[in-house]
C-alpha cells in the first residue's frame, strides 16, 4: 500500500513538472503586473506583485516575500488573500507578495541531477542554478527600484517550488532571510540534499536565517523531510532558526493551503 501512494505522489510531481495550475478558484486581488526580460533564463518573464493596504497613502518601506508558481492562475491568488486576511487579523506585518509566473516549471525548479530516472519526471538542466540568478541579480534589484523595500526578504514555494526552495537555502543561503517549503520534492537527484543535510549545514555562515518546511503523507517527500530534519536537530547552527511541521493527515495537493497560515505566522514575524 505504501508503494502505491508512492507512485500516486510521483504522478502528481510529474503533472506539475510542466506547470502549477490552480485547482481552486480564489478571487484574483487587485495587484500590478510586470514583465522583465532575464538574460539568465534567456526568455521574457511576467512578475505579479501585490502591496499590503495602506501602501500608496503611506511612505513606509516593507519586506518582500517572493514566490515561485507565482502566476494568476497559479498559487499568487491564495498566497495574497491569506497575506491580506493575516494582515487584517494583526497576526503578521505587512508584507510585499511577487508572485514569478511559470514557464518551463521543471527547468527552472530543479538542480543538478546524477540520477538517470529523474528524466521522466523533469529535465535535467540544472535550471534552479539560472532562475536563482535571475531572481537575485535581475528581479530583486528591479523589485527594489520600483516598491519601497526593506533588506528583509524571503521565500516561499510547494512540491518543486518547495525543492527550489530549499536547494537555495542549502547552496545560498544569504539568498533570502527566510525559507518556507511544503512538501519539497527533496526525492529529486537520489535525495541529494537530505543525505547531505549535515554537511550543508556545516557550511552556513554565520547569519541569522529562519527556515519552515513541512512534509505530507508522501512517503518519497516525508522521509527526506524527516531527514534533514534529524540533521537540523543535531547540527543546526545557533544563528538558524527553524521549524519543521509533520504533516502525516495532509496528502500533497492539500498540504499548501492547510500549513500555509501557521507557516506564514511564524516565518513573517520577528524578521
Amino acid at each position: 500500500m505504501k508503494k502505491i501512494y508512492a507512485f500516486i505522489g510521483i504522478l502528481v510531481l510529474l503533472v506539475n513538472c510542466k506547470s502549477k495550475q490552480a485547482t481552486y478558484r480564489d478571487p484574483v486581488p487587485n495587484h500590478d503586473t510586470i514583465t522583465i526580460v532575464s538574460k539568465h533564463v534567456n526568455e521574457t518573464r511576467i512578475i505579479n506583485i501585490w502591496t499590503p493596504p495602506g501602501y500608496d497613502t503611506s511612505t513606509d518601506s516593507f519586506p518582500v516575500l517572493y514566490m515561485p508558481d507565482g502566476g494568476v492562475k497559479e498559487d499568487f491568488p491564495h498566497i495574497a488573500n491569506t497575506l491580506s486576511k493575516l494582515l487584517s487579523e494583526n497576526k503578521i506585518p505587512p508584507f510585499i507578495l511577487v508572485g514569478i509566473e511559470n514557464t518551463e516549471r521543471g527547468r527552472d525548479l530543479t538542480g543538478a541531477s546524477e540520477a538517470e530516472d529523474d528524466k521522466q519526471y523533469c529535465p535535467i538542466t540544472d535550471g534552479a542554478k539560472n532562475f536563482r540568478a535571475f531572481i537575485t541579480e535581475e528581479l530583486m534589484p528591479e523589485i527594489n527600484a520600483i516598491y519601497r523595500t526593506t533588506k528583509v526578504k524571503g521565500i516561499i514555494g510547494e512540491s518543486l517550488a518547495g525543492l527550489f526552495v530549499m536547494e537555495t537555502f542549502f547552496v545560498q543561503p544569504t539568498a533570502f532571510n527566510f525559507y518556507i517549503a511544503m512538501d519539497p520534492s527533496l526525492w529529486w537527484n537520489n535525495h541529494y540534499l537530505s543525505s547531505h543535510a549535515e554537511m550543508l549545514l556545516s557550511k552556513l555562515p554565520d547569519t541569522k536565517l529562519k527556515l519552515w518546511f513541512a512534509g505530507s503523507s508522501v512517503e518519497d517527500i516525508s522521509q527526506y523531510t524527516r531527514s534533514v530534519e534529524k540533521a537540523l536537530i543535531s547540527h543546526a547552527p545557533e544563528t538558524l532558526t527553524w521549524k519543521y511541521a509533520d504533516e502525516p493527515k495532509e496528502k500533497h495537493h492539500t498540504i499548501f493551503r492547510a500549513t500555509k497560515e501557521k507557516a506564514l505566522i511564524w516565518s513573517l514575524n520577528d524578521n
